[in-house]
């Protein structure tokens, strides 16, 4: 079941990306994870009054709001490596953050086997390539490392959160809502501050009755980010951490098979190479 919810998790993840990344291209990218968010505030709110989720507050919301302060430095960091680029190299080196959780799972005493941890070796590399990096011929600003990094770690610690946020079913309900009001709390001002110094929300020219029509492709991208958050926490419950992280870590092939069969881009050599050896990397991982 934890292998399920975590290949369920790189799935939601991918898709959401691809999204994303679509809904960039009209809109800036801050408008689109806080319009994206905020929707997923809305109908969280809805499932937590539903099933009671409020009575589950404790200590462990702390973790939430910590992850929810982590998503949005991690998420500007990462659109910001983006555009400095060679995406190439930016995305790829973004998902390196998995280490944290893996790191977290190794601290905690869990000792995978040796087929899992060669699944985990051979993943991680089918990640790293399924991003297309770019070896040759690819100037990298200093900037756009650093902030991929920034971002790759904070991507890590959301996911060590949010897996230490909640306890029940309901619990993890409460624990994203408040994960996702903190977003739309520091994101909000991040906005705010953004426009106060010039930076405007929308292009030039359009109005808030142009979002109307992107409204279910913003509503899908907010809502399966959040379902991948609850997908990945309770994977990192049902089985051990370090498999959940990798195996949720698939994201990036996600992104670009749908890239493929969406949009009809071109799979570069080292892409499908990657692709293949992330899930030989699953099917190792699953068998141990």
């Amino acid at each position: 079941m934890s292998v399920l919810l975590a290949l369920a998790t790189a799935v939601l993840w991918g898709f959401a990306d691809f999204g994303g990344g679509l809904l960039t291209r009209r809109l800036p990218a801050l408008t689109v994870v806080m319009a994206s968010q905020v929707i997923a505030v809305v109908v969280l709110g809805t499932i937590v009054l539903a099933t009671g989720g409020w009575r589950e507050a404790g200590p462990q919301l702390w973790f939430a709001v910590g992850a929810g302060l982590v998503g949005p430095v991690a998420m500007f960091s990462f659109y910001k490596a983006l555009a400095l680029g060679p995406m190439g190299v930016v995305s790829p080196l973004g998902s390196l953050g998995v280490v944290v959780p893996v790191g977290v799972g190794l601290a905690i005493g869990e000792r995978p086997g040796f087929g899992q941890v060669a699944g985990i070796a051979v993943a991680l590399v089918g990640i790293v390539l399924a991003g297309g990096p770019e070896l040759r011929g690819a100037p990298v600003q200093r900037q756009a490392i650093v902030l991929t990094l920034v971002a790759a770690f904070g991507f890590g610690a959301v996911m060590a959160l949010i897996a230490e946020a909640s306890s029940t079913l309901t619990g993890l309900f409460l624990a994203l809502f408040v994960q996702r009001v903190t977003n739309v709390a520091a994101g909000g001002t991040a906005l705010w501050l953004g426009t106060r110094r010039g930076t405007p929300a929308l292009p030039e020219g359009t109005g808030l009755r142009d979002l109307w029509p992107l409204v279910p492709a913003l509503a899908f991208v907010g809502l399966a980010d959040v379902a991948a958050n609850g997908t990945y926490s309770l994977a990192a419950q049902t089985g051990p951490v370090t498999v959940a992280a990798v195996l949720s870590s698939l994201y990036p092939v996600i992104t670009a098979l749908a890239a493929f069969a969406l949009l009809k881009e071109r799979l570069r050599t080292v892409q499908a190479a990657g692709a293949g050896l992330a899930l030989a990397g699953t099917v190792l991982l699953a068998a141990g």
